[in-house]
């Protein structure tokens, strides 16, 4: 080759060892950058000049022009990628459901102080002291007291775990609208890769870095699949779903529960809806939400991935009250941590408060049958008893005595009788019809026996003592008759009942604790392996410095000699 061609090698050895230098120190900049992954500098030959063809010999005549800086390398392992999304976003979906558990403990375990156990145990006690002394009006004060007390402290419970449901509710709304702007960087990122990419020699790592970062978050929320095109861009489903493809970016849309301001995420696209006079959408996404919560949550059919999902079933979709542990509602509510546990623990309240007050309509003179009414209806199947003013565990309006009344409805209501007598019926409590039921949040001590404990009297009509009331009492609180729900054999009383409501949780909160460390530790040996191929050695990459350093020295001593030999060849030729 001329002197004056050998130059270009030597001077496209000094522009590619100025590259991967350039590549090496991109590199060192960005060791603690999250997301980063390193970049390799690819050298290859530059094109051969051929200068004569010859078919006898082994190889043509070539002469080389150099070496060229080919491509930057993004190194990432798919397969690692794929596995590290999957096991983050199961690893999330247990981290989630033990903050949710350790929450639902301190509700049940703490309340200013003081244990809710301790409030059942008050109670017991004031029970078990006016045994000793029925007709004495300072047992039947503090009865009242801790009555009083016992519905104060398990409203307390229950408006805790109502505010944690609606703090679970905010951070839906934040994770939702956090996954559609990842959706709508992504397509932003899917064009400027595009554009770079699309001459087919410059690449754009730096983009691609900082999208596969939106989708390593993405798979901590969701449980996501993607796929990436010949033309560089990745394509997104979420739940089985299109999220991101093409030029579009599927939202996901929110319905708001009127009575809850509960959030549903759902699919838009998948929804159908009304448009109402002022242009705006009426949806029903029946069959469009984002989460089937109607498939067990499990490992093997990979329903226990993504912090949205965990946020969402921890939450529920209401509040939960003892209806909802009977037989035909209970797996509706069993999956939801928070739901769950408010079944049950008004379902306690209710066995109690319940409990309570039939023994005192007995004592009161309550009967069950059919009444005929005055109009010639006829009541099937009631509590009724004849208006007795004055009487025993009666109100001053002949009504009843009830330790325990609704904020929204009467416990009794007044009809007249067939005979002409008045009677007090009555209010069954009815499902369909929340005011009427004996639920934590529909609570209160009666007024009157507030302000005068002593209504309670203890004292029948002939001057005795109702002892036979107060044991009555006192017997309700030691039967074993009470399961947590439909899915447990063992029988409890209402001491023990709050005792095993606190096993339960904790003990599923331990499955889950140990599920969630099992996870971390899977996922923090797939990042180690991720890293291995991804990350930055900053060992390697001052090793590569060196090297290209002395390449690039290598090459301008070469230029140098070529210089000079042609300086040598000029002054001898013009001499």
């Amino acid at each position: 080759m001329p002197l004056m061609g050998s130059l270009y090698i030597g001077s496209s050895g000094l522009q590619t060892s100025q590259n991967a230098l350039n590549t090496t120190a991109h590199n060192l900049s960005n060791t603690d950058t999250v997301g980063y992954v390193r970049q390799q500098a690819q050298l290859s030959d530059k094109t051969y000049v051929t200068l004569s063809v010859d078919p006898f010999s082994v190889a043509n005549k070539q002469t080389g022009l150099g070496v060229t800086y080919s491509s930057v390398k993004h190194v990432r392992d798919y397969f690692l990628d794929k596995t590290y999304r999957k096991e983050s976003g199961r690893s999330m979906f247990y981290e989630v459901s033990t903050e949710v558990l350790e929450e639902v403990e301190s509700q049940l375990g703490e309340l200013n102080g003081e244990a809710f156990q301790t409030t059942m145990t008050d109670l017991w006690t004031a029970i078990q002291e006016l045994t000793k002394d029925p007709a004495s009006s300072v047992t039947q004060g503090l009865l009242v007291q801790r009555a009083s007390e016992f519905v104060a402290r398990a409203q307390s419970v229950y408006e805790g775990l109502s505010s944690y449901q609606d703090n679970l509710n905010v951070q839906i709304k934040q994770q939702v609208d956090k996954i559609n702007d990842y959706g709508n960087q992504i397509l932003e990122l899917n064009d400027q890769i595009r554009m770079i990419e699309s001459g087919g020699i410059e690449h754009a790592n730096d983009l691609r870095d900082v999208r596969d970062q939106i989708l390593d978050e993405l798979g901590n929320l969701t449980k996501m699949s993607y796929t990436e095109d010949m033309y560089g861009n990745v394509y997104v489903q979420i739940e089985g779903v299109d999220f991101v493809k093409g030029s579009m970016c599927y939202e996901i849309g929110m319905e708001v529960d009127e009575t809850t301001g509960f959030y549903t995420p759902f699919w838009p696209q998948n929804a159908s809806y009304n448009v109402k006079d002022d242009g705006t959408r009426v949806y029903n996404i029946d069959g469009a939400e984002v989460f089937d919560f109607s498939v067990e949550i499990s490992s093997d059919l990979g329903t226990d991935i993504g912090g949205l999902k965990a946020m969402l079933l921890a939450r529920g979709s209401h509040r939960a009250d003892y209806t909802d542990v009977s037989a035909g509602n209970y797996d509706q509510v069993s999956q939801s941590v928070i739901m769950n546990i408010q079944a049950e623990f008004d379902q306690m309240i209710h066995n109690v408060v319940t409990k309570i007050n039939d023994i005192m309509a007995q004592a009161a003179g309550i009967q069950e049958g059919d009444l005929t009414l005055a109009d010639g209806a006829v009541l099937e199947g009631v509590k009724y008893c004849e208006s007795e003013e004055g009487g025993y565990m009666r109100n001053e309006n002949g009504s009843p005595l009830q330790m325990f009344t609704k904020v929204t409805t009467m416990g009794y209501q007044k009809v007249q009788g067939a005979d002409g007598k008045e009677y007090w019926v009555y209010n069954e409590e009815n499902e369909t019809y929340s005011d009427t039921l004996y639920t934590v949040m529909n609570l209160q001590i009666d007024e009157g026996l507030m302000q005068r404990p002593s209504t309670l009297g203890f004292r029948l009509n002939d001057g005795s003592e109702d002892n036979a009331t107060a044991e009555a009492l006192k017997a309700a609180f030691t039967e074993e008759i009470y399961t947590l729900n439909p899915n447990v054999q063992k029988k409890t009383t209402f001491v023990d009942y709050y005792t095993d409501l606190v096993a339960q949780v904790a003990n599923s909160g331990y499955v889950y604790r140990s599920i969630f460390e099992n996870q971390t530790t899977t996922v923090e040996a797939v990042e180690s392996a991720r890293q291995q191929v991804l990350g930055v050695s900053s060992d390697e990459e001052l090793s590569n410095m060196i090297k290209f350093q002395n390449a690039y020295n290598a090459s301008s001593r070469y230029i140098n000699v070529i210089s000079e030999m042609l300086e040598h060849i000029i002054n001898t030729l013009g001499m």
